[in-house]
C-alpha cells in the first residue's frame, strides 16, 4: 500500500495548523471511509486534538486512500499566565510562563513576550545540569526577574514537573537560582546587590515631583530612593516619558511601612524597559533587602508593594544572598500557534 500524502494547505485549511514533515507531535487519525458526497469519493478524517469529524474530497493533490495511518505535526508549545506575589487573581504582578523542551531563538522569545506585552515573561528550557531561565519584557531580555522566576516555578510545581519537596535549579544571565516550596509559598535565593550611596540631583527632583533623602546606585541599573514615608512613596507620580532615556529609567523608591504588618513599602518604575510601573518585583528586593538590613539590624522583613495590585514579599538576607518568598495563582492556560 503506497503512504499517503498530504497538501500542506489542504491540512491547514482542515485542521487551521501547520503540518511539519518529520516532527512528531499531536497525533492525526485518517480512516478510510467509502462514501459518496455529491458524487465524489471522500474521506472521512477524525481530528483527534479537536475531537470533530471533517468530509473533504478524495484526491491526490489532498489526501491519497488509505486503511489507517498517522499524521503527525510539530507540537504547539503550552504558555501559562500567573500572578504573583498575591493568592488571589487579578492582584500582584501577571507574568506569562512558557515551559520549552528546547532552547528558542531570542527573536522568538522575544516576540513572544511582545505579543504577551506583561511586564515579563519567563522562558524556560533544558540546560546542563540546571534548568535555564530567561526574562524578556515588550521591549528587552533582562537578566533578572522576581515574580516572572516565581511564576516559573509555580507552574512547574503545579503541573507536576518537580515534586513538592524537590529543589529547583535555574540558570539565568544574572547566575544560579535555587528555588524550594514550603507548603503554599514559593522561596527564592537570589544574589544580594551592592549599594553605592549617589549625590542627589535637581533631575531626580524634576523627574519625579519629589526629593529623597538618600540616593542609591546599586546591581543591574537600579536605582534606589528612600523617601521620608508611605505617603510620600504612594503620591509619587513620575514623568516617564522623561525617566526612560535618564539615568533613573530603572528606580526603585522606598520607605518605612505605615502598616504595623509590615516593615517597608516600596514602589518599581521601569520605562527604560517598558515598564512604567512594575506591580510586584522580586528583583529589586536583592537591593532593598541588603539595604534595610543594613539600615535596622534586622534580617528578616515582609515587604509590601504599594502598586495599584499591590504584593506581599516574605524576604531575609542570608550572607551574599536574598531569599525571596511569595505565593502565586494560575490565570490562563493556552496553546501557541507560532
Amino acid at each position: 500500500m503506497t503512504e499517503p500524502t498530504v497538501n500542506k494547505s489542504v491540512f491547514r485549511l482542515i485542521t487551521g495548523r501547520s503540518l511539519t514533515a518529520g516532527k512528531v507531535g499531536i497525533g492525526i487519525k485518517l480512516l478510510r471511509h467509502n462514501g459518496l458526497k455529491d458524487g465524489i469519493k471522500s474521506q472521512k478524517i477524525c481530528i483527534l486534538p479537536l475531537n470533530r469529524w471533517i468530509i473533504v474530497p478524495l484526491c491526490h493533490c489532498a489526501i491519497a486512500p488509505i486503511i489507517t495511518t498517522h499524521i503527525f505535526m510539530s507540537k504547539h508549545q503550552i504558555i501559562f499566565q500567573v500572578d504573583a506575589f498575591t493568592t488571589q487573581p487579578f492582584r500582584g504582578n501577571p507574568a506569562a510562563v512558557c515551559i520549552l523542551d528546547h532552547e528558542p531563538q531570542k527573536e522568538w522569545m522575544q516576540n513572544i513576550a511582545m505579543e504577551m506585552n506583561l511586564s515579563e515573561t519567563a522562558f524556560v528550557f533544558p540546560g546542563k545540569g540546571n534548568r535555564n531561565i530567561r526574562f524578556h519584557t515588550p521591549e528587552a531580555e533582562i537578566p533578572l526577574c522576581g515574580h516572572a522566576t516565581l511564576s516559573a516555578s509555580h507552574i512547574i510545581y503545579e503541573e507536576g514537573i518537580a515534586g513538592s519537596d524537590e529543589e529547583i535549579r535555574f540558570t539565568s544571565r544574572a547566575g544560579e537560582l535555587t528555588i524550594k516550596k514550603n507548603g503554599d509559598w514559593i522561596t527564592m535565593n537570589f544574589p544580594a546587590y551592592y549599594l553605592k550611596e549617589m549625590e542627589i540631583t535637581n533631575e531626580f527632583e524634576s523627574l519625579t515631583g519629589a526629593r529623597p533623602d538618600k540616593l542609591y546606585s546599586t546591581g543591574h541599573g537600579w536605582t534606589l530612593a528612600l523617601m521620608k514615608d508611605e505617603t510620600e512613596v504612594r503620591n509619587l507620580a513620575p514623568d516617564f516619558l522623561k525617566m526612560k532615556d535618564s539615568v533613573f529609567g530603572d528606580l526603585i523608591v522606598t520607605a518605612p511601612s505605615s502598616d504595623k504588618n509590615f516593615d517597608f513599602c516600596v514602589r518599581c518604575f521601569a520605562p527604560a524597559l517598558g515598564i512604567n510601573e512594575d506591580p510586584v518585583t522580586g528583583s529589586a528586593h536583592c537591593a532593598l533587602v541588603p539595604f534595610w538590613s543594613e539600615k535596622t539590624g534586622k534580617k528578616d522583613f515582609i515587604s509590601h508593594q504599594v502598586s495599584k495590585r499591590e504584593g506581599i514579599l516574605k524576604v531575609s538576607l542570608k550572607g551574599d544572598r536574598v531569599e525571596i518568598s511569595g505565593q502565586a495563582i494560575t490565570v490562563l492556560k493556552a496553546e501557541l500557534y507560532v
